[in-house]
């Protein structure tokens, strides 16, 4: 199992480009779910390999690192442009998707973290599927309504301001 394609560099647009930074983490999730679901089944039949533990370090990484950064930035700037719009039932529901992606995620970790330290527990097969679609769903959410929203109520200023203020959460 190699994990070469998770490892790259960030997106390619910066934080000049706070929305499109957003879409272009949803890309990075979607390898590193993948990555999840790959590692599932690679787990089932070859154990705590080598391969293994290196794919669980990096599923590791991104959902503890880079994942609640990606969601703290949609809390702090795209909900409130949808509440503002009018749209607080969706902004409702994705933050409520945001604490389950949470929950799910916090299931999911001690058996991965079991995993990169050679252990084979094994990945429960239904909750990495849930994890992964109920992080379908919500991105398909956000990418349809949610960032076309919030993109119509921001500014030039505005997304200057969202820009720096993600960047300077990440020195």
């Amino acid at each position: 199992m190699a994990t070469s394609t998770l490892l790259h560099a960030g997106p390619a647009v910066g934080f000049d480009q706070p929305l499109e930074m957003l879409l272009a983490c949803h890309e990075r999730v979607r390898r590193s779910l993948d990555l999840l679901l790959r590692l599932q089944a690679h787990v089932a039949v070859q154990g705590a390999d080598e391969p293994a533990r290196d794919a669980a370090r990096d599923v590791l990484r991104y959902f503890d690192i880079a994942g609640p950064k990606h969601h703290e930035d949609e809390e702090r700037h795209v909900l409130p442009q949808l509440r503002a719009a009018g749209r607080g039932q969706l902004a409702d529901r994705l933050a409520a998707e945001h604490a389950e992606m949470g929950r799910q995620w916090a299931a999911l970790r001690p058996a991965l973290e079991a995993l990169r330290d050679g252990c084979d527990e094994g990945l429960d097969a239904p909750a990495c599927q849930a994890y992964a679609a109920l992080y379908a769903g919500h991105m398909a959410a956000e990418e349809g309504e949610a960032f076309p929203t919030a993109a119509r109520q921001l500014d030039a200023a505005m997304l200057a301001a969202m820009g720096a203020e993600m960047a300077a959460r990440r020195r």
